[in-house]
């Protein structure tokens, strides 16, 4: 087979993989194969060759390769390459040798895949330069191609980097915690912190507006959770979902984000829903009746405002100090919060609960505050 036309072959088979079942008829990906070939390496090998190669069984090379994210391919299609095969014995020694569980590995290998596969999409598509050059009508050249080979080098080792810090993190997170079941439901505070009025607004937004919105919703999250000891589990849009094993600090983090996006007038107010209990941690995420709540509670929470459950309330109320009840110090900052007991409300896929409205006492609330700055505007 000629080299053109094995590169044909390959395009065709990358547009399966990577999602352009019509790639044969874009002229930007004429020269995807050299590209291929810059960033894996030689794509020369079958999926059944890489798994004899490797010792491992096809079935199971194929579940790992599905649990990527990627579609599957006939037994025919040469995209695969020697890097494909020494990652696959890896898995396999992993296995062997540490008497892993096989069901764990493709639960991780899912996690790896989501996460990375964002990680690669957010990359591409911030690079201004190399988007035209992939949208253009015109085959990427020599320049676009050496636009993308250097992030190579340069960013594996950042992102090895960066995941051993947060493998470290997550290491001294589980043992420092004092809880028995901290290896499977630790009880934890999970918050959901939510735009209000996002949708109708993300209507009358450009797709820059819209993408600078989020971009600043997002880097308020990031500025105050970590700060104050909490974690970000993930963005969800319009949303952040949050943890922390201190109920104080849950709450501090709560009325922080009120107030940073209430004094923000690129954005709309939020809204918080905190909800304390035992939560599933897996695969990097939160799941579980505790988690449930919170994420209704944010849907009832006015503008402005933070909910809390119940249990959280009673909590809050017991760590204050004798004194005005519903009223307790910040220790570190000599600011203090109240709390008020609300009604009992049923919930869909709960049931009834009593919720608590958690303010700072110090300063107005942060929706009266908004709202008179805004008229004062007009």
């Amino acid at each position: 087979m000629s080299s053109r036309a094995v590169d044909e072959q390959l395009r065709l088979a990358f547009g399966i993989v990577y999602g352009h079942r019509g790639i044969h008829g874009m002229t930007s990906f004429d020269r995807w194969p050299e590209l291929a070939r810059n960033v894996i390496g030689e794509p020369e090998l079958t999926a059944p060759e890489v798994a004899a190669q490797a010792g491992v069984d096809l079935e199971q090379a194929r579940r790992l390769w599905r649990a990527l994210g990627f579609p599957p391919l006939a037994d025919d299609q040469r995209v695969f390459t020697k890097a494909d095969v020494a990652t696959l014995q890896a898995v396999e020694q992993l296995v062997a040798m540490r008497g892993t569980d096989p069901s764990i590995v493709l639960q991780q290998t899912r996690v790896m895949g989501q996460s990375l596969a964002r990680v690669a999409e957010a990359q591409v598509r911030s690079n201004t330069a190399i988007l035209e050059a992939l949208q253009s009508a015109v085959a990427p050249d020599d320049a676009t191609i050496a636009r993308i080979v250097p992030l190579l080098t340069t960013l594996e080792p950042i992102l090895v980097h960066i995941w051993r810090r947060h493998l470290l993190a997550s290491l001294l997170r589980v043992g420092v915690s004092n809880e028995a079941d901290s290896l499977t439901a630790p009880t934890l505070v999970v918050g959901f912190a939510d735009l209000v009025g996002f949708t109708a607004i993300s209507q009358q937004l450009s797709e820059g507006e819209l993408a600078t919105m989020v971009d600043r919703f997002e880097a308020l999250a990031y500025e105050h959770i970590p700060e104050r000891g909490g974690r970000v589990i993930k963005m969800i849009g319009d949303e952040v979902m949050f943890c922390v094993e201190d109920p104080r600090i849950a709450a501090e983090i709560a009325l922080a984000l009120v107030a940073a996006y209430a004094g923000d007038d690129t954005l709309p107010e939020v809204r918080v829903g905190l909800a304390l209990g035992p939560t599933l941690t897996w695969a990097g995420d939160l799941f579980g009746p505790t988690v449930n709540l919170a994420s209704r509670l944010v849907n009832i929470a006015r503008p402005g405002t933070v909910l809390a459950s119940e249990s959280l309330g009673q909590v809050l109320q017991t760590q204050g100090i004798q004194g005005d009840p519903g009223v307790h110090p910040d220790d570190d900052t000599g600011q203090t919060f109240e709390l008020r007991h609300l009604r009992r409300l049923e919930l869909k896929g709960i049931g009834a609960v009593r919720s608590w409205v958690v303010r700072t006492a110090a300063s107005p609330d942060a929706a009266s505050a908004k709202s008179s700055r805004r008229r004062r505007r007009e």
